[in-house]
């Protein structure tokens, strides 16, 4: 009896061949979030060491920003570098972040970057709706290559991400009105992200339920 070919080692190097894009995705576009978090905690000591930054940077929210808005400008570069593209939901919100930063800094008023957040939900909320509208499933547009759905199972995606968007705009407006700014960047931070993978999570139902067959492709 012939033995089986011991495929585990070429298993396991195909699987990390394919999760390690998706780590270095991770990595480059939690890095901003997690120096913004940062900086903005050792802000003041930072600013206390070195007071000539004070001119430019009257605050740690303000230093914060000017770090978030570099290694952003890093992250894209890195991203097109490496990954060989750069997916649109970063740009979009790597290009806010630096008007919105610049409008920060130059203006001195913390307000344009904290309702950064709110810009970026509504833009990306409103044109998901906007396209259901017209009969579009811009979801599939973006995720199409990793997803292979029914027609509805894209129209019920794009409805939901459309709607949550909203929703995080909506509480990143709360949060920042009503919170001081360390507890907004924690939020922003650390309250997002989870959020946002919790919500990706319920739509694996649907994922499944609405899986397009090999047959229904052809």
């Amino acid at each position: 009896m012939s033995e089986k070919p011991d495929t585990t080692g070429e298993a396991e190097e195909l699987n990390w061949a394919e999760l390690k894009p998706q780590l270095v995705k991770l990595v480059l576009e939690l890095g901003p979030l997690i120096l913004f978090f940062v900086i903005n905690a050792k802000g003041k000591s930072i600013l206390a060491a070195y007071p000539s930054l004070n001119a430019i940077f009257p605050g740690p929210i303000f230093l914060a920003t000017g770090v978030f808005m570099i290694a952003m400008a890093i992250s894209l570069t890195l991203s097109w570098l490496i990954l060989k593209r750069v997916a649109i939901m970063p740009l979009v919100t790597g290009v806010v972040v630096l008007v919105f930063g610049g409008l920060t800094l130059y203006l001195q008023d913390d307000t344009f970057i904290k309702m950064k957040p709110t810009i970026v939900n509504i833009l990306f909320g409103g044109v998901l709706l906007g396209g259901l509208v017209f009969g579009q499933s811009l979801l599939k547009y973006v995720f199409g290559d990793v997803y292979k759905l029914q027609p509805k199972g894209w129209s019920i995606l794009t409805l939901r991400w459309g709607i949550f968007f909203f929703a995080l705009a909506i509480l990143n407006e709360v949060v920042w009105r009503n919170f001081t700014t360390d507890q907004w960047v924690t939020f922003k931070v650390w309250g997002i992200m989870p959020i946002t993978v919790v919500f990706s999570l319920m739509q694996l139902k649907i994922l499944n339920q609405y899986t397009q067959t090999d047959k229904e492709a052809n």
